[in-house]
Formats: C-alpha cells, sequence, structure tokens
C-alpha cells in the first residue's frame, strides 16, 4: 500500500515568522507514532528542530485526539478508529542558515528536514505539498509538480529545500540538463558579466570529472542566498543552498572561491548524496549516526572543488598552488594533527567539529580539510601506478552511486587495491594513526615544495578577540608562554608592560624582544598581573610552489597529475 500524505505549508503571514504545517493522512494503524527529525543530513550535528515547534495538535473528525509525547521529538497516540487524521503545529522559522527554516516579508527559506514530522508508518508513502505564499511571491522548490508537489516518500521530500519571494530564476544548461538559478539577493558591486556562463562550466567540469551527466537531470536548483556575512553550502539531491558574503565576493580570491563552492555543492550529487556511506542508507533522523567515512565525503570533494576552475579554464596552475597551499597550512601551523585521527575526526563530527570554537580548535582537526590532503597524497600515489583518484572515484560511483548501495572504508580500500595493495594498507595508517599523513614528501614526489613564510609577530600561544571594546583570550596553545603565565580563555587583557591595550593590533606593538614582560588582566571581574615571553616570529603559513630543479621522473609525475582527471 502507498497511501498519500498531504501536507499544507501556510507562509501568508511572513511577519509573523512562523509557518503553519498541517499533515493529513488515513492511518493505518490504530497504534501511531510521528517525530521531527532532531537533524538535518549533510549537516552532522544534533540540531532538535523541535525546540522551533509548538501548538502540535491532532484531530479526528474534528475532535482532539490526546497524544503523548515520547522523546524530545517524537509523540504516540492510540486511535479508536482509522478514520482520517490532521495533525496541526507551528514552526518558528527564525534562522536564516542552510539548514534551518527562516520566514519574513522579503522571503523564505526552508529545509523542510526542520519543518514536516515523519509519520512513522507512513516514511515510504508519497507525500503531496501544498504551499500558501503572500500575493506576488513565486515558489520554487525541486519537486515534480506546479501547485502541488509530489515527492515518492518522506526521505524526498525533506530533502527538497522550498524558497519562496519576489525574485525569479534564471536556466543555465549543463551538457544539454536544463538546470535553474535563483539568487536571493544580489551583491552591492552587481554579478559578475559572466556569472552564469562560469557556472555552467564549473558544472560542465564536474560532469568531465564524474564522466557522465549529472544525477538530477533537468531538475537541478542552484540557490545563491547572497548576504552580507555569512558562508555555507547545503547539498541536495537535486540542488543546493548556498550562503555567500558580497563583502568575501568582493575580495581578490572571493569570486573563484564562490565558484569553488558551487563546484563543491554540485559534485555532491554524485558523492554523499547518491554514493553514500551504508550508515547513511536509509537516513535515521532520530538519532547522530557515526560514521568514519566523512572524510571521503567531503574531503574528496573538497580537493575536487579546488581544482574544478582550473579543469573549467577559469584559473591557472599556480592558482591551484596558492588554493592548495590556503587548505593544506593550516595542518601543519596547527598542533590538532597530532590529537585526532582523520577517522576520529570523522567520527566525532556530531560532538566536535560542528561545535568547534577557537579554545578546543588546536586538539581537532577537520575532515574536510585533513580529508581533502589525505585525498591529494592517494591521488599522487594512485598516479604512479597509472591511475587517479577521480578513477578511483568514478569506480565507486559505478559501484555503490548509481546502485544506491552504501560503501564502507573496506570498499574504498578494494578500489584502491586493485589498484596497489599497499596503497590501500597505507590508507589505513593515514586515517587511524595520528600526524600519520606524509604530505611533504608526497608534495616533493611531484616535483613540487612546500616552502614557510615567516609571521611578523612574535608569538605568545594567545588567540585574542576584541568585542564591546574588551580584549579576550579565546584559545591558549598548549605549553606556550601564555600557557605558562597562567592565562586562560576568557581572561581580558588590560595593559603590557604597563601600556594600556586598547586594540589587539597593538599587542605585536607592545611586545618587546626581551624575555618577558607584564600583562595587566581581569579575570571575573579581578584585576591581576603576571609575567609572559615570548617566541621570535615563527612559520604564519606554507606556500606551494613548483620546484623547477625537480628530477625527470618527478615533473613528469607532476604534468600528470596536473591533469586531475
Amino acid at each position: 500500500m502507498n497511501e498519500i500524505v498531504d501536507i499544507y505549508l501556510d507562509l501568508s503571514e511572513p511577519a509573523s515568522q512562523s509557518i503553519k504545517v498541517t499533515l493529513k493522512w488515513i492511518p493505518r494503524s490504530k497504534s501511531l507514532q510521528w517525530s521531527l527529525p532532531i537533524w538535518t543530513p549533510g549537516s552532522y550535528t544534533i540540531r532538535e528542530h523541535v525546540q522551533h515547534l509548538h501548538s502540535l495538535n491532532l484531530k479526528q473528525d474534528s475532535k482532539l485526539v490526546p497524544v503523548q509525547r515520547v522523546s524530545s521529538s517524537g509523540w504516540k497516540t492510540e486511535l479508536d478508529s482509522l478514520e482520517p487524521l490532521s495533525l496541526n503545529y507551528v514552526i518558528e522559522a527564525r534562522q536564516l542558515t542552510v539548514r534551518t527554516c527562516y520566514l519574513d516579508p522579503d522571503f523564505s527559506s526552508l529545509c523542510l528536514a526542520a519543518a514536516v514530522v515523519e509519520i512513522g508508518s507512513h516514511r515510504w508513502s508519497t507525500h503531496r505539498l501544498n504551499v500558501v505564499v503572500p500575493d506576488g511571491w513565486n515558489t520554487y522548490i525541486p519537486l515534480t509538480g506546479e501547485e502541488i508537489f509530489i515527492a515518492d516518500d518522506y526521505d524526498q521530500l525533506v530533502d527538497a529545500p522550498l524558497h519562496a519571494g519576489c525574485f525569479q530564476s534564471t536556466p543555465f544548461t549543463v551538457n544539454k540538463n536544463n538546470h535553474q538559478l535563483i539568487c536571493i539577493g544580489a551583491p552591492p558591486m552587481g554579478w559578475p558579466s559572466d556569472f552564469l556562463e562560469d557556472i555552467s562550466d564549473i558544472c560542465c567540469a564536474t560532469c568531465h570529472l564524474m564522466d557522465g551527466p549529472p544525477p538530477a537531470g533537468d531538475r537541478y536548483q542552484l540557490v545563491i542566498q547572497m548576504l552580507d556575512r555569512g558562508y555555507g553550502g547545503l547539498e541536495h539531491d537535486y540542488g543546493a543552498v548556498l550562503q555567500y558574503s558580497w563583502n568575501s565576493l568582493g575580495e581578490n580570491d572571493g569570486y573563484r572561491k564562490l565558484l569553488q563552492l558551487i563546484g563543491h555543492e554540485y559534485l555532491h550529487q554524485w558523492n554523499v548524496r547518491r554514493l553514500r556511506p551504508s550508515e547513511y542508507r536509509p537516513y535515521d533522523y532520530t538519532k547522530a549516526v557515526v560514521s568514519d567515512s566523512l572524510w571521503f565525503a567531503e574531503g574528496v570533494t573538497s580537493y575536487f572543488d579546488l581544482t574544478l576552475p582550473f579543469l573549467a579554464n577559469l584559473s591557472d596552475r599556480l592558482t591551484l598552488l596558492k588554493d592548495l597551499s590556503a587548505e593544506f597550512s593550516p595542518l601543519l601551523t596547527k598542533p590538532g594533527r597530532r590529537y585526532q585521527t582523520l577517522a576520529d575526526s570523522s567520527r566525532e563530527a556530531w560532538v566536535k567539529l560542528y561545535k568547534s570554537n577557537p579554545a578546543n580548535s588546536d586538539i581537532q582537526v577537520s575532515y574536510y580539510r585533513l580529508g581533502a590532503a589525505i585525498a591529494f597524497c592517494l591521488d599522487v600515489r594512485l598516479r604512479q601506478y597509472d591511475s587517479s583518484l577521480a578513477s578511483i572515484l568514478r569506480s565507486l560511483w559505478l559501484k555503490f552511486g548509481r546502485t544506491a548501495r552504501g560503501y564502507s572504508r573496506l570498499d574504498i580500500k578494494a578500489a584502491i587495491a586493485e589498484v596497489e595493495p599497499t596503497l590501500a594498507s597505507d590508507l589505513d595508517v593515514w586515517l587511524d594513526q595520528l600526524d600519520s599523513l606524509p604530505l611533504e614528501s608526497v608534495v616533493n614526489d611531484i616535483g613540487l615544495k612546500l616552502e614557510p613564510i615567516k609571521s611578523t609577530e612574535r608569538q605568545t600561544g594567545l588567540t585574542l578577540v576584541q568585542r564591546e571594546g574588551l580584549i579576550k583570550i579565546t584559545s591558549v596553545s598548549f605549553g606556550s608562554h601564555g600557557h605558562q603565565a597562567g592565562l586562560v580563555v576568557g581572561d581580558e587583557l588590560i595593559a603590557v608592560g604597563g601600556f594600556r591595550l586598547s586594540h589587539v593590533d597593538e599587542m605585536k606593538t607592545l611586545l618587546p624582544e626581551d624575555p618577558s614582560v607584564t600583562i595587566t588582566y581581569s579575570r571575573r571581574g579581578r584585576l591581576r598581573e603576571t609575567t609572559i615571553g615570548s617566541d621570535p616570529p615563527g612559520v604564519d603559513h606554507w606556500i606551494m610552489t613548483i620546484d623547477d630543479q625537480a628530477p625527470t621522473q618527478a615533473s613528469k609525475l607532476r604534468e600528470q597529475w596536473f591533469q586531475i582527471i
């Protein structure tokens, strides 16, 4: 049986920033359960969307049915009959992120995993979506249908982002597939003249990388929200939602970074949406689902998104090396790789990466960034055996993505072992052992070199931030001079060497080259003093450059690597 669940979303009062939600269906059983997802697929942390839900009631024959809450996000009831039901509630829509719900008089951006409950016995039933919007608004959602939108099941429904407002969509093509671009807001300087063409080129380069048409076909919707601040994206089977800052767009590399973000989310059609870790087939929306494969889902995608402007002939070799340098440099300058393995970074995403802050950033690594570094090392090593990471990704896509089968680490290793068994064993070391990635030697293997760029500031181990006129410590590196001086996160710095500290930048001026200086600080409102030393300027970042003196074999391998595909 495939009974239908009808969903009604009422956005007609946008100034209230609230959405009235109604679900109607015919129950299969007198025992009934439903729940709202506690997380959004693609964003691996518990968000408890139910905190924004209120005024829930269940009706049958216009009569209220008593319900019992069985968890923070779940309910149940026992029915007297199998007559049609109506579930009603309100969602507060005040969080403007790609993974939550937002509504105001200008537009609406809804992630339906944060808005629509799952009826336990109807997850695989057809869901029909009806949306009421203010006069003059257009509605966009990558589902079939016009006034009523059709989802094959609950998963397809909540994977479809909904946007509404007085904006228009712009068509663009990718290898003869018709896509939609929906821009919400615009940068003050206007969009680049070749923006649409460049987007198409980035997407075509992604298809070239994967050697096939986009899995979304003609249904892909790319939504770009241009904001005063913000950065991020969320992938979907038939589209992506991006947030980008017009301030960032105006920076030297800002436009290329936007194109890389577009490419990143576009590649996710293959890697992570359909080529998915086995732990996420199917999704369990009721709990944190741990996987050690997020490094492949995000890290490999991050590695290739840096290459897409180059593949699309929108950048050059030196620019690609610059972008890779920016990605890998924090791994070499920060100690996190000595505290957390890449596999653990994937497993602990739920409690660490998405909850990271300056105070704990030194004891963890990002599976995006370290995953991209592993992807680079794999790519180079595979090319030594006449293969490539792109080839491995395509192989896994054909075996596990197109067939909707989940993959595991063993499957990744098996694909690599077909090329070279020892490299599959190396992967276990890189994933499970601390500080094990041979990044510098691999860079040398392809006729490149990593060069350190020195900082201009003496090093205390303190990270400072200025808020509301106060200069606060946000992190203290373990074993640093700041640590030895007894300073901790939250302390307010007031003076250095008897001179008032009024701006963060003054710290480098006031730190002498002498062994130590007196620091005046406040902790919980009480003034204190300590003595702090500093080290000469250390490495600020690393850059990757072409080694003109590299051996012939390394230079040839570099030329192969620059092919990317």
